[in-house]
């Protein structure tokens, strides 16, 4: 199974996680942050990851070390569980309508990290949680999975809706470009032979 646990501390944060890309879509996370564990879970039921996190991070100034660091050992987890990355398919997307919203995904993993997102997220916070921050955590992860990442928002005005799209629609693209394709089990999908 292509599975990886990345245990990350530092002045800011203590990281337990654990990610399993043939999953069931399992999830255990407890991050302090009411908001950024429902995403979570989110991403890991609709991308069939199972996935537990737990962190302890400096709260009490606000959720942006959080939600990065957390990130980061996501992507680190995703680039160390691919392995080679012989037999995957490689690219991913998705359209996903949730109520008024509609976001579209595009993934690739390539190796070569960057993500570019549209968003207008209409309010500067859901609950406690700062709407910029969902940026910041696909920032983070693309940087350190090496995967490349579009999302637009084509349509939404409600911003839980909009953050809660952008994650389950990245999910479910992932879900596709991480899977395997047995005709090309023992080949890197790249003509240069590496990604």
């Amino acid at each position: 199974m292509r599975k990886w646990e990345i245990k990350r501390k530092t002045a800011e944060t203590d990281i337990c996680l654990e990610l399993n890309l043939d999953g069931s879509g399992s999830m255990d996370c407890r991050t302090g942050c009411g908001f950024l564990d429902h995403m979570l879970n989110l991403f890991a039921r609709h991308g069939r990851f199972d996935l537990k996190v737990e962190c302890r991070g400096d709260t009490e100034v606000d959720y942006h070390h959080t939600a990065e660091d957390i990130a980061i050992c996501l992507g680190e987890a995703f680039a160390k569980a691919l392995g080679d990355k012989k037999g995957i398919v490689r690219y991913g997307w998705m359209a996903l309508p949730m109520d008024e919203t509609l976001i579209l995904s595009a993934v690739d993993i390539s190796g070569r990290g960057g993500c570019y997102m549209a968003l207008d997220i209409p309010t500067e916070k859901v609950g406690d949680f700062d709407t910029e921050l969902c940026e910041e955590f696909f920032q983070a992860f693309t940087r350190c999975s090496g995967i490349t990442l579009h999302v637009r928002q084509e349509a939404g005005r409600n911003s839980h809706h909009i953050i809660e799209g952008v994650f389950k629609s990245v999910a479910r693209a992932l879900a596709t470009a991480v899977s395997t394709d047995e005709r090309f089990r023992d080949e890197i999908p790249s003509t240069k032979g590496v990604l």
